[in-house]
């Protein structure tokens, strides 16, 4: 899952980086409206963290333009703004759920796992398919009964092509989710974790299916 940051505050900003990438999510972290709004109309996101308060462009501009190309990203307001008239503006505007400053981050966590299943329309927070199991709210893979380890981009791209088990996942999609935009984004890289996922996933009911041309498919050898 790939997470927008959009903070002013850069310490504040790089210590929610630091947890939410230690949960094995992709992040990139942006300091200012203007910025945010080009990365968003170019880049795919799967949920935005949003703070009001912004240099140049402020939170609520940047949810107009963003709500105005009809783009449904989940939005998540962060604001020392905890006023009712400041909720009322955020969730007018588009936002799908507000948080006032201080806050605590597992609530912030846990907030970002129900905006995250309500767009994937699921209620289950465990995701399966076969003997492979996804964890939402521990973020953790398990394959039987042990626990999967994985690297960060092997877990980024297992987890894309589980979400959309029995669908094919093109190869740009997958970088989509694993490289930020300080990567160095290659392709062909992908090849290499699809390969090292297939290696722990042998003997297992679950399989990697390549589709020449097409990309790769997530399914349950029944």
């Amino acid at each position: 899952m790939r997470l927008l940051l959009v903070e002013d505050n850069l310490e504040l900003a790089d210590w929610l980086a630091k947890i939410l990438r230690r949960d094995n999510f992709v992040v990139d972290v942006l300091h200012d409206g203007e910025a945010a709004d080009h990365a968003l109309s170019l880049e795919t996101y799967d949920l935005v963290i949003l703070d009001l308060t912004l240099p140049g462009m402020n939170g609520i501009q940047l949810l107009r333009r963003l709500r105005g190309r009809d783009d449904t990203v989940p939005v998540i307001i962060l604001t020392a703004n905890a006023s009712l008239d400041g909720r009322v503006a955020g969730l007018d505007e588009g936002a799908d759920d507000y948080l006032a400053k201080p806050f605590d981050m597992a609530e912030l966590e846990a907030r970002i796992r129900v905006q995250l299943r309500r767009s994937a329309r699921r209620a289950d927070p465990i995701i399966t398919c076969g003997g492979l199991a996804f964890d939402t709210k521990t973020r953790q893979f398990r394959l039987g009964e042990a626990p999967l380890s994985l690297t960060p981009r092997e877990h980024a791209v297992l987890e894309a092509l589980l979400v959309k088990t029995g669908q094919t996942v093109s190869k740009a999609q997958l970088s989509q989710t694993i490289f930020g935009l300080d990567d160095l984004a290659d392709p062909s890289a992908i090849e290499i974790y699809v390969h090292r996922l297939r290696r722990k996933l042998e003997g297992s009911d679950v399989s990697i299916v390549t589709l020449r041309g097409l990309g790769y498919l997530l399914r349950h050898a029944h």
